[in-house]
């Protein structure tokens, strides 16, 4: 490992930028750092789990870890607790309505298939019966004194829930992390790993958490020997500095990956850790999240966070158990399917299994819905829910038609059945707009981060954006349609309103760049019509803004008479 003097490094909010790993084949001298495709098989088919993040923090209302003291490091509207309120709140933690049972339960209620739960978090609690540390949940201290994890393990096995653990490598209470003494403290870290793996039975997965710190801060190579050997089957996710088994896109569904597993982590609330009167997601949210997960071929991992009391907010577990009466009815559509062949947008997405197509449509424009033609036959079209969907298949394209009447309002779901299987078909995007998935230059990227590049304004998804750093007051986008292309319509949808103060629609002609609009503020879904351009460059000319821009989407829309419509 290398000297301690070179691991000290300071956290930024672009540490939170998680890596996307490429496929890599299984090491045949580290069978350890990969599981098996066996090994990942359960968990591909399952698409949904359940995330837990609690802790004494509870009785504060506050974001776990985050809030204690000074450790926000660039985290907004956490809230502060001095350090010695914060780690004192274990004195007070007496969550006797804490009942594991109940909370394995109301996961399988959910439709959910496994659980990942927070064994320790950046705060440096233990919710586990360490020998190594006295800042636990099994402390004579506390007041509850009993072992969180054991109890939950214990209930998963025997409802036969997947089971996960939580680990936060950073540790802002220990006293040797990241100090000269850092050494001490990987031995800490990887015995109670080892704790871990060995007291509580079979484990399915090891979520790690370690702010973006490399293989070397945490000795991760030999940490992944030692779990591996001792559980056998286990996943491991990509936070640890190594590729892991899966990627884990946050606060975010990730983007269509169907050649290395990922897992979006995502809040039913706005906090991981319970906060009284958090606004919580619509069930149309909830559901278009796993939807777009599953079409995406990725999975969901849905937090909520406890009350201090020990029980999940009522109105979180009837969102929950919403969540898993819908899959009681469309299930078959999210459990043991791959994402696509057509990649999920704001249009809905579409998911297969075998020689059958699950399309999830969200947004319709008139009775017809146009897609991206398949090299295969359709022979058949049905509503799931009962009842038979018409469409006309042609070389051009395939139109389903479905009357307003009978779709539903959060997805309408219809069953293709081919003439072989779907998985020979290739991945494509649907989208009216000629710049989605098109090539994309800028000015500037917050932080040079691939969550914020140009690419997530053209991606036909309303939850990505490009961004750029703070105190930017000109910035553009310049968009590659690949080939001259008539269009006459945009639409501009800005993230933080009115930032933008002036700017140009520009289109290059020859050398030089000719001004097809111009205006002042931008706001959401800001769109004009014009007389039609053909032209292969387009570039929104950002002149003066009160802030760094950012903007949700920018496209671009053919005539209807181009569009075929």
């Amino acid at each position: 490992m290398k000297a301690v003097t070179l691991m000290l490094f300071a956290f930024s909010v672009a540490a939170f930028c998680w890596p996307a790993f490429p496929q890599q084949a299984v090491d045949q001298e580290k069978p350890y750092l990969k599981a098996s495709p066996e090994d990942m098989e359960w968990w591909r088919e399952a698409r949904f789990g359940l995330f837990i993040h609690w802790g004494p923090v509870s009785l504060k209302g506050t974001e776990i870890g985050w809030s204690r003291g000074g450790e926000r490091r660039g985290r907004e509207g956490t809230g502060q607790i001095p350090v010695e309120i914060y780690d004192n709140l274990c004195k007070e933690f007496n969550p006797t309505e804490f009942d594991a049972d109940e909370w394995v339960a109301i996961a399988q209620q959910a439709g959910m298939k496994y659980l990942v739960f927070t064994t320790k978090h950046h705060d440096g609690f233990v919710n586990f019966d360490s020998k190594l540390t006295d800042y636990k949940i099994t402390s004579p201290e506390s007041p509850f004194g009993r072992d969180v994890v054991k109890e939950l393990a214990d209930a998963c096995h025997k409802a036969g829930l997947g089971l996960g653990f939580y680990y936060s490598q950073p540790d802002w209470h220990h006293p040797d992390y990241r100090t000269e003494n850092h050494a001490k403290y990987i031995e800490y870290l990887h015995g109670q790993l080892r704790e871990l793996c060995t007291n509580y039975g079979q484990i399915d997965i090891i979520w790690f958490d370690g702010l973006g710190g490399t293989a070397e801060d945490w000795n991760s190579e030999p940490l992944f020997k030692m779990i591996r050997e001792l559980q056998p089957h286990v996943l491991i996710n990509n936070r640890a500095g190594l590729p892991g088994d899966f990627d884990t896109p946050e606060q975010r569904v990730g983007k269509f990956q169907n050649d290395r597993p990922w897992e979006s982590c995502i809040t039913i609330c706005r906090q991981w850790a319970w906060k009284p009167d958090d606004a919580m997601k619509s069930l149309e949210e909830c559901m278009r999240t796993l939807v777009r997960c599953a079409g995406g071929d990725g999975n969901l991992l849905f937090n909520v966070g406890p009350m201090p009391s020990g029980a999940i907010e009522p109105r979180q577990v009837e969102r929950l158990k919403e969540m898993g009466a819908w899959l009681d009815q469309y299930g078959e559509s999210i459990y043991g399917t791959r994402g696509g062949p057509y990649k999920p947008g704001n249009w809905g997405a579409s998911t297969y299994s075998g020689d059958t197509i699950y399309l999830h449509i969200f947004e319709w424009d008139g009775d017809a819905f146009v897609l991206p033609p398949l090299e295969r036959n359709v022979r058949s079209a049905r509503l799931m829910k009962g009842g038979e969907a018409a469409f006309q298949q042609t070389a051009d394209a395939l139109t389903v038609t479905v009357p307003e009447s009978v779709r539903e309002p959060i997805d309408t779901v219809i069953v293709l059945k081919l003439d072989g299987s779907a998985a020979d078909i290739s991945p494509r995007a649907v989208s009216a707009s000629l710049t989605a998935g098109k090539t994309v230059k800028t000015s500037n990227v917050y932080r040079n981060s691939s969550h914020y590049t140009g690419d997530m304004a053209v991606d036909d998804d309303d939850r990505t954006r490009w961004a750029t750093d703070a105190g930017t007051s000109q910035a553009w986008i310049e968009v590659d349609l690949g080939a001259p292309t008539t269009f006459n319509r945009v639409l501009i949808d800005e993230a933080l309103e009115k930032r933008v103060q002036a700017f140009t629609l520009e289109y290059k002609e020859g050398d030089s760049w000719q001004t097809l609009l111009q205006g002042t503020t931008i706001g959401p879904i800001w769109t004009r019509t014009f007389e039609p351009v053909t032209a292969q460059y387009v570039r929104l000319n950002i002149s003066e803004a009160t802030e760094g821009p950012t903007i949700w989407q920018f496209h671009l829309y053919p005539p209807k008479e181009v569009a075929g419509k």
